[in-house]
């Protein structure tokens, strides 16, 4: 069996990597079998885990991702991922990689992909709701696909916000804090990253032509975006199955309206129609992702 600890695989991984196996697991999935996702917690109900599991041609396996969140209180991640890929033949466990890191850029590699295909090509300004771990790697991945000029931080905490933007600035990003009105009137792409349970903004505040990606809902009840948005834009998602049960897609009533994002990638669909559609792109994180990254990671060793 081959092992890759944390420090190897966050070693390892790249905005690029990334990006490809993400885009190759979304292709995929419009014809890979994805299972069932089971939610569960630790003995303190407050300590979660998700487990996520996939089959494609080549690839079988299975990513365990925990959130414990009084980790931030001892200096450790809040959140952390194992991927476990089969060996197809045997059934055994052919590698075993600690991808906590790794599940970072992997999750803003799908929201980057979307970018890439809905967002108009024009788009230079980012609001990113949320000021976490996840939100960086979120605007890092698409200043990879658009030439950002601004990013509009909406924070809950001024001094988390004010951190934030320097984090950006060590990556040559220029974030100011916003309120959320402001933020996303300015906006040409808005990006969600949080455990919201109700919408962050109002829907009228969006304006016509922005692409907009939620990432933070992954369980039932989560909610970042507003309803009356969905109800008018173009609605696309990584898997609709999943996006519709524990996604932000879960709030739409209509799921036939949903559209892969990789029958966009493979031209079975289409994307964005014209400069002022408002595109919605729901990243519910597919176990597909976990395991075209670590492929991509054992490939790379």
């Amino acid at each position: 069996m081959r092992f890759l600890s944390e420090t190897e695989s966050a070693a390892l991984i790249t905005e690029e990597m990334a990006f490809a196996a993400a885009r190759d697991a979304l292709i995929a999935a419009t014809d890979a079998q994805t299972f069932p996702v089971v939610l569960g917690h630790g003995s303190e109900p407050g300590n979660r885990f998700t487990v996520k599991s996939a089959a494609s041609d080549r690839l079988a396996g299975v990513k365990v991702g925990s959130f414990w969140p009084g980790n931030e209180a001892k200096g450790m991640p809040r959140h952390n991922s194992i991927i476990l890929l089969f060996d197809q033949e045997t059934g055994r466990i052919a590698a075993t990689i600690e991808a906590g890191t790794v599940n970072a850029f992997r999750t803003a590699a799908a929201d980057a992909v979307a970018a890439d295909v809905l967002a108009r090509r024009d788009a230079t300004t980012l609001t990113i709701f949320g000021t976490g771990n996840q939100a960086f790697y979120e605007c890092v991945a698409v200043s990879k696909v658009r030439a950002l000029e601004t990013v509009h931080v909406v924070a809950r905490s001024a001094d988390r916000g004010e951190r934030f933007v320097e984090l950006l600035s060590q990556k040559g990003l220029k974030g100011q804090l916003s309120t959320a009105h402001d933020a996303c009137r300015q906006a040409e792409i808005i990006v969600t990253a949080t455990t919201a349970r109700a919408p962050l903004f109002e829907s009228d505040w969006v304006r016509p032509g922005t692409h907009v990606a939620s990432m933070g809902s992954d369980a039932r009840g989560k909610q970042e975006l507003p309803p009356e948005l969905l109800a008018n834009a173009r609605l696309f998602c990584d898997l609709p199955s999943q996006s519709a049960e524990i996604g932000e897609m879960q709030h739409v009533a209509d799921r036939t309206r949903l559209t892969a994002l990789g029958d966009v990638l493979t031209g079975k669909a289409e994307g964005r129609l014209a400069d002022d559609d408002i595109t919605v792109f729901d990243s519910s994180g597919i176990a597909l992702q976990d395991l075209y990254v670590a492929e991509a990671l054992l490939n790379a060793q």
